[in-house]
């Protein structure tokens, strides 16, 4: 019986994902994100505390979340309760919210970074004017979960994304909320996004009486 040349036996390959956990990573739980702040706070990491809380609150793609400036969270010496970026991938505006956590930690870290709201909230080590590079923050969250007990390999730099999201719709149920949230074109990306099933569905639809 012949192979198709498609097969990887074939040409002893081994496929790309072979050994690999493919798929969406997974959403951090709020006892996870407070075991990471613990350690965070507890080995003096201004610059990492204020940026996961950043991460978690803004739901930003990383190639977003690092290139957000000073001036795009602090108005009049003070950081703001909310901001807008525009989007990389889509190019369209998105605002989410700055909460207390972030707030306070942000605050702690301009107290140690300096700078103007020209300068990149994050700064690169290796190019001051530059900003952190996302092949960095994506190794910072191996380790902040790692630190933790979790399984680097479920989890990366979109766990930070969808933590918060996931939250508010299991909270709420509101797709077009979340939607908005995450500056998704359409509804059908978020419910991919956030993995909604008929499961889902269906228990949401069990807490409405009528």
């Amino acid at each position: 019986m012949g192979h198709s040349d498609l097969d990887p036996a074939v040409h002893e390959r081994r496929p790309w994902n072979a050994g690999r956990h493919v798929g969406p990573k997974r959403a951090l739980k709020a006892r996870d994100i407070w075991a990471i702040r613990f350690f965070l706070d507890e080995h003096k990491r201004l610059r990492d505390r204020a940026l996961f809380d950043l991460a978690i609150d803004s739901k930003l793609r990383g190639c977003d979340l690092v290139k957000i400036k000073i001036g795009d969270v602090v108005s009049g010496g003070h950081v703001r309760n909310r901001s807008t970026v525009i989007q990389q991938k889509t190019g369209r505006p998105v605002q989410f919210e700055i909460m207390t956590e972030a707030r306070k930690s942000l605050e702690a870290w301009f107290a140690r970074r300096g700078g103007t709201i020209l300068d990149f909230v994050f700064p690169s080590r290796i190019d001051y004017l530059g900003h952190l590079s996302t092949r960095q923050y994506a190794r910072l969250v191996d380790e902040w979960v790692s630190i933790v007990g979790l399984d680097k390999r479920e989890y990366g730099t979109h766990s930070m994304r969808r933590t918060k999201a996931s939250m508010i719709y299991k909270a709420t149920g509101n797709l077009r909320a979340v939607q908005i949230l995450l500056g998704h074109t359409n509804i059908e990306n978020t419910v991919r996004y956030l993995g909604v099933d008929v499961d889902d569905a269906l228990t949401l639809s069990e807490r409405t009486e009528i």
